[in-house]
């Protein structure tokens, strides 16, 4: 409770006002009953008469009336309430998860996430509503009735004392039954949304490999498992409504049974009992017993919505592994850009044996060009990683300009350093607007000098709107070199003091590989430029080229020196040299 009255406590009111409108629905509720049951003794007496007809009348628009406004209000301050609840808890997640480091995001699926903030947060704001509509309504009707029962008639409501205990009973066995289900059914839906998403995001793959057909029947197999499990979930909610209307008509039935025998003997018994009250009591039975429906339907959707909260506590609880440490500069910022690996070692599952970086151990001066390269999986990306933190070292230091990475602030850290990672990802929106992710105040000839650096502004000049050309989601209407060309202009805009491409420009042909990197050697001097790659035409005129291989640093020097005294870099030398002749 005191994780979810953050967010309760902005929109309190709407808190307090939304069940009192329910309190006002229900005290007419009380009331309505008995003024009918008084119409129908007086008709039946011949006591009605015109005027107290319209007495009569009046009393009942009026409490119709004040019923509708205590609804009415109920249910716009509920949703007003459930709403803002589910909005605030929605923007709080969304900030959570942009604080997540990689190895924090390496915990969820993306489509797991995306479960959570949509649908997740639908079944509590669904909840939240419902409890401020039935949280006073049902427990108002349930003692209400029962005191305006036994008001009516004590002996009449034994008949309530045998019947309830056992709903109540029914209640429990379900709702303990159906709580598990219901965990088990958002993690189903976790796993449909991570299909759908895959697909969509790679169905040019798809169509590509002719693989419809597979992708078709792996759909139609995860959505069959959420059908199922959803139907075994839900089969408890279906089977609820007729336990419960059975229980509600065989006390009604009892009721009348009992209580027509104390009609019949009204005149000659003493404590007999009119056919209208008879009448109120027979409603006010199904008010109790429609109040216990209530609940437990509030109950069912009280156990899906604990699920649900489960699962966005998951993610509000995560521990961010990288945050600002204590004693960290705020003002301090990258000045020169030398880099320095001292004994860095790492392992993504902190149990495992081998490691993904072992005794990394390299300087890389200032202003230098450094290639890195080896086989796949070796640890290039993650050794780079440690730059900005995106991952934190398990052991050793990383240093920039002779000062440990933690030392700095993560957004000055961040401010300094460039990074084009492998999968290149743009957004929708124009290409001026992607570039401006590098800068956000950057002017027209900054943003053309950073596309001309990287090769790009040759082919942007060819669309029609220039610039202002509208992107796809994610670029999907450009090729994969001009996507990586456009990457690496983004990240030339921030001006960084270091400049990271994880083979950045794989895409390209060799001809604009060669243009981006005298393009970077000449205008960008003073910056340190850390080149990963997979052809050595790539980091051949590198001032040092880093080999790497099982996490480990095989071999450091300048191409003909590697190519002279590491066994692996000669390999790979004359494999592409044999391919490139071939």
């Amino acid at each position: 409770m005191k994780r979810w009255m953050k967010y309760v406590k902005p929109y309190l009111k709407s808190f307090i006002l939304g069940p009192l409108g329910m309190v006002i629905e229900v005290i007419g509720e009380m009331f309505m009953p008995l003024v009918l049951a008084m119409i129908i003794n007086d008709g039946l007496k011949d006591k009605l008469t015109w005027q107290s007809s319209v007495g009569y009348a009046a009393i009942l628009i009026g409490i119709a009336l004040t019923m509708m406004a205590g609804g009415v209000a109920g249910a716009y301050y509920g949703s007003k309430a459930s709403v803002n609840f589910a909005a605030d808890l929605r923007r709080d997640m969304y900030a959570k998860i942009q604080q997540f480091s990689f190895s924090n995001i390496d915990k969820f699926s993306t489509g797991s996430l995306v479960t959570r903030m949509t649908n997740d947060v639908t079944q509590l704001q669904n909840f939240v509503n419902m409890l401020l509509r039935m949280a006073l309504r049902s427990p108002g009707m349930f003692i209400g009735g029962i005191i305006m029962a036994i008001a009516l008639k004590p002996s009449l409501s034994v008949v309530l004392a045998v019947t309830m205990p056992l709903m109540i009973l029914v209640i429990f066995l379900i709702i303990r039954i159906s709580f598990p289900r219901f965990g088990l059914m958002q993690k189903k839906i976790d796993k449909l949304n991570s299909t759908v998403r895959e697909n969509v995001t790679n169905v040019r793959v798809v169509k590509s490999f002719v693989r419809e057909d597979f992708e078709k029947e792996k759909f139609a197999r995860d959505n069959k498992d959420l059908k199922d499990t959803a139907m075994h979930a839900i089969k408890m909610v279906i089977l609820m409504g007729p336990i419960m209307s059975a229980f509600m008509y065989a006390t009604v039935i009892a009721v009348i049974w009992i209580g027509h025998g104390i009609v019949l003997d009204e005149q000659t018994l003493v404590g007999g009992m009119q056919v209208g009250d008879l009448s109120a009591f027979i409603t006010y039975t199904t008010q109790i017993l429609s109040s216990l429906m209530m609940v437990t339907m509030l109950l069912m959707n009280f156990s899906r919505a604990m699920a649900s909260g489960k699962r966005i506590c998951e993610v509000l609880d995560e521990q961010i592994d990288i945050t600002d440490v204590s004693g960290c500069d705020a003002l301090r910022h990258i000045e020169k850009g030398s880099v320095t690996f001292r004994n860095v070692s790492y392992r993504y599952y902190k149990n495992s044996e081998e490691p993904v970086l072992d005794n990394i151990n390299v300087e890389i001066p200032a202003g230098s060009t450094v290639g890195i390269i080896g086989s796949t999986g070796c640890g290039k990306t993650t050794l780079v990683s440690m730059i900005p933190r995106l991952y934190d070292v398990d052991s050793g230091e990383v240093l920039i300009d002779g000062i440990n990475v933690k030392s700095y602030s993560l957004e000055n850290l961040r401010l300094g350093i460039g990074m084009v990672l492998q999968k290149n990802l743009l957004f929708s929106g124009s290409i001026a607007d992607n570039l401006r992710w590098g800068d956000s105040e950057a002017t027209d000839e900054e943003m053309q000098l950073a596309a001309e650096h990287s090769a790009a502004h040759k082919f942007v000049s060819t669309f029609n709107d220039g610039y202002e050309t509208t992107l796809d989601k994610g670029g999907m209407n450009l090729s994969g070199g001009q996507k990586q060309r456009l990457c690496i202009a983004r990240a030339l805009l921030k001006k960084p003091k270091i400049l990271i491409l994880d083979d950045s420009t794989s895409a390209v042909d060799t001809a604009t590989e060669a243009q981006i990197r005298d393009a970077l050697k000449n205008d960008l001097p003073d910056c340190t430029k850390i080149i990963i790659a997979q052809r050595i035409s790539s980091v051949k005129d590198a001032d040092m080229i880093i080999v790497m291989n099982d996490g480990r640093i095989t071999g450091i020097g300048e191409h003909e020196y590697l190519l002279e005294n590491n066994s692996e870099y000669s390999e790979i030398y004359y494999s592409q040299m044999d391919k490139k002749e071939a």
